[in-house]
């Protein structure tokens, strides 16, 4: 048996039971694919990162309990955490590689960190058929990012009493969906559904911050603005618009640290 240490932590949290929970694989190399996929459907967490240092920082990846992601928000700050409170980086910086959104930062300011991420502004598009039946609510515009559907709403009780049919949900074709509308005590506030990749409701979502960061900054004409994603979890997000880049602000705190037995590879 091969003996791995992993970590647990809520992201985008100020104390524990809160935000957004991750864990965090450190490696020293790659595992085969199949094993991290195993191991992220045994967390059953919306996401496992892991992490390999190369020489100019670290190549990252993430798996949701079904499936590799393209970007995870939540699972990198974790990251980032973990590196910063293990002393496994010293500096208050860290640059990571992704296989699809390139490279990816995390600075430490204090207690709060904030990710600097690859901008993905969403196009105005016509509502998918069976959007409205899924979602339970019409909304008052469809937009799209990359892989996410954003659903903006007339006001927060709106999003807030939303109640997916997830079954109708997962036939839509994308990843996940956004719903979003102004707050009444920040900027906006969202929630993000994505059963697809075995993920009911995420409790906070980092990636969807890149698709409503330059929606709402367009809309409210600011370039920082506080955000607020409503799950029974919670978390709050400092965020800026840089253009081409968004920076995402939250804190982070360890719940775990345990050790992983794993089946020796094959030869």
């Amino acid at each position: 048996m091969t003996l791995q240490i992993m970590y647990q932590a809520d992201a985008f949290a100020s104390e524990l039971f809160s935000g957004n929970p991750a864990a965090v694989c450190i490696l020293d190399t790659w595992l085969p694919e199949e094993l991290m996929q195993s191991i992220a459907m045994e967390n059953n967490l919306a996401e496992t990162a892991f992490a390999v240092e190369v020489s100019d920082g670290f190549e990252i990846r993430w798996f949701t309990p079904e499936t590799e992601v393209a970007l995870c928000g939540h699972a990198t700050l974790a990251t980032a955490h973990i590196l910063f409170e293990t002393g496994r980086v010293s500096s208050d910086h860290i640059q990571f590689t992704s296989r699809e959104r390139g490279l990816l930062h995390v600075s430490r300011y204090s207690d709060w960190l904030v990710l600097d991420f690859p901008t993905d502004p969403p196009v105005a598009v016509e509502l998918p058929v069976g959007l409205t039946e899924a979602m339970g609510a019409r909304p008052e515009a469809c937009f799209l990012g990359q892989t996410d559907y954003l659903l903006i709403y007339s006001d927060q009780g709106e999003v807030d009493a939303l109640n997916p049919d997830f079954f109708k949900l997962n036939q839509i074709d994308c990843r996940g969906v956004i719903a979003s509308a102004p707050g009444e005590e920040v900027d906006f506030v969202s929630r993000f559904f994505a059963p697809r990749c075995g993920v009911s409701e995420d409790p906070v979502t980092g990636s969807a911050h890149t698709v409503l960061i330059p929606y709402w900054s367009e809309r409210l004409k600011k370039t920082r603005m506080m955000a607020h994603q409503r799950s029974v979890r919670g978390g709050m997000l400092r965020c800026e618009y840089h253009g081409d880049r968004v920076h995402i602000g939250g804190q982070a705190v360890t719940y775990m640290k345990a050790e992983l037995y794993l089946p020796d590879p094959k030869n």
